[in-house]
């Protein structure tokens, strides 16, 4: 995992960022997850509109790394506007949790060792918007992150049994951190915006307040912890709205069990959180989250602990059944 810093406005920061990886000899186009053809460019030019109505920074930052890279522009966002809503490659567990002494949020990211070293850190502090901490396996798109006002989120992706024009998966979360400061208007926005891709999107804010949010471009269902301080999710939908649309002959990794895992822990310690239990959870310690067999080329590539109370950053670049988590302090929450 590198570690980028991304200032001024989206168009600088993208230019900025595509012009060093330039220097450097690394041209984006070339490398061997850019994919694109012909589906997937009318796909991008049919969602560029809602792009241009909800976030057209996001377009701007797009097109300063075509500047800086010195390539396609169309061809850039026929790459990222397309992501998530034809493959299924990376998988990942999401958790939130609160008592009366803890506020904490949880995400192992689970995806292909060969690209292990490509995965970013991203600190990003833009005019006129949130700045915010975030993790991806991408670019421009981020996968989980806390923002300056204390609100985590992050996505878990769901096989892209349908599709519409509209934002994916990554984006959803970029803009969340980027322009919301609770948990209460990142479900308003969710439920406004055209979705493109199947996902769930686990928030918690500084307030406690939680939920998942099980989305695709038909259906926005938000599950709550009701009488439970916890909300959890891994790579299918659960909520009787979505199960339709789950894909069970693919393989998901373990989900169900990486979720049923998860789920029993904190429903056994509710009412005694602690940033030790939930490092116990993400590493393995009570049933199976991320005992994966490298040699077969998958495992967790990162693991992510937003203490949203005491405003701290706990990261794993890396397995968290062999790596110790670290704290991250290059970044202030309020």
């Amino acid at each position: 995992m590198y570690h980028v810093r991304f200032k001024k406005s989206h168009y600088e920061a993208g230019y900025h960022w595509g012009q060093a990886l330039k220097k450097h000899g690394i041209e984006i186009t070339k490398q061997p997850t850019f994919v694109i053809n012909e589906e997937r460019k009318e796909f991008a030019k049919g969602s560029i509109p809602v792009y241009k109505k909800y976030y057209p920074e996001i377009l701007e930052e797009i097109k300063g790394i075509a500047d800086g890279q010195e390539c396609s522009y169309e061809n850039l966002c026929t790459f990222l506007l397309s992501m998530y809503c034809f493959e299924f490659s990376n998988h990942c567990t999401c958790f939130a949790c609160k008592d009366h002494q803890n506020l904490i949020f949880g995400r192992n990211s689970d995806f292909l060792v060969e690209l292990e070293n490509l995965y970013m850190n991203c600190v990003y502090t833009l005019d006129n918007v949130y700045s915010f901490n975030g993790n991806t396996t991408a670019f421009v798109q981020i996968e989980d992150g806390i923002n300056e006002y204390g609100l985590a989120a992050g996505l878990t992706f769901i096989y892209p049994k349908v599709r519409k024009y509209g934002c994916n998966a990554g984006i959803l979360i970029r803009y969340i951190l980027e322009k919301c400061k609770t948990t209460r208007q990142a479900i308003s926005f969710l439920k406004e915006i055209p979705i493109a891709s199947q996902q769930t999107i686990t928030l918690l804010d500084g307030n406690g307040d939680m939920a998942v949010v099980e989305c695709n471009p038909y259906v926005v269902e938000v599950i709550y912890p009701n009488e439970n301080d916890y909300v959890a999710a891994a790579n299918s939908f659960h909520s009787t709205k979505m199960s339709s649309y789950n894909e069970n002959r693919i393989d998901d990794w373990n989900s169900t069990k990486r979720y049923s895992v998860v789920n029993h822990v904190l429903k056994q310690y509710q009412g005694a959180y602690s940033l030790e239990l939930a490092k116990g959870i993400l590493s393995g310690k009570y049933g199976f989250m991320c005992q994966y067999d490298r040699k077969e080329g998958a495992d967790t590539v990162w693991s992510v602990i937003y203490d949203v109370k005491n405003k701290q950053i706990f990261r794993v670049e890396g397995n968290p059944s062999r790596k110790k988590f670290k704290e991250d302090t290059r970044f202030n929450i309020r």
